[in-house]
């Protein structure tokens, strides 16, 4: 079922150390099938819903492109980002069920917290710090690139997001096939 592949989506935002001291963030939008990132967006300030908004935008947009968004749930954690009156009016327009764990439960958002590590682990504490937005963008562009179709998921069984959806339509397209 479509709401199975494509929702709910897992949401989060990370810190990033930028070269001149500040920090930027990083919002990232999860599909808990897959694994697969389906929204990310990067800026400067945290003072901002339009970050997770960017992101939640692109993981609508995706599942769009596979046959909608009806039904699709938001989960996230209470951070002001994304409770907020902005944001909130911001999910209820893409016509999102917006979802919130219990405050102070840190494994409710476990899963975006996972991703948050890794990309912490595996792209920012392994290089110097990013220059600037651009460089930042770009390196989370790569980044989300490798993660998707490259990087093997223990819980996946060691595949990739892109090849549990490619198993999933292989799956559907044969029992649709007539007989």
């Amino acid at each position: 079922d479509l709401r199975r592949r494509t929702g709910p989506h897992v949401a989060d935002i990370t810190y990033v150390r930028m070269a001149n001291g500040s920090f930027g963030c990083t919002a990232f939008a999860d599909g808990v099938y897959a694994r697969r990132i389906v929204g990310w967006a990067c800026a400067m300030t945290m003072n901002t819903q339009e970050l997770p908004l960017q992101a939640l935008g692109q993981a609508i947009s995706w599942a769009a492109s596979r046959g909608g968004a009806d039904g699709l749930i938001r989960h996230g954690d209470h951070g002001t980002q994304c409770t907020g009156t902005v944001y909130a009016t911001g999910v209820m327009e893409y016509g999102v069920l917006p979802s919130t764990g219990t405050v102070g439960d840190s494994c409710d958002n476990a899963m975006a917290e996972s991703a948050d590590g890794a990309y912490r682990t595996e792209l920012v504490w392994r290089r110097r710090p990013f220059a600037d937005l651009k460089d930042l963008e770009l390196a989370t562009f790569r980044w989300v690139s490798w993660w998707n179709s490259k990087r093997l998921h223990q819980s996946l069984g060691y595949r990739t997001p892109e090849a549990v959806e490619t198993e999933y339509h292989q799956h559907q397209a044969a029992q649709a096939a007539p007989l």
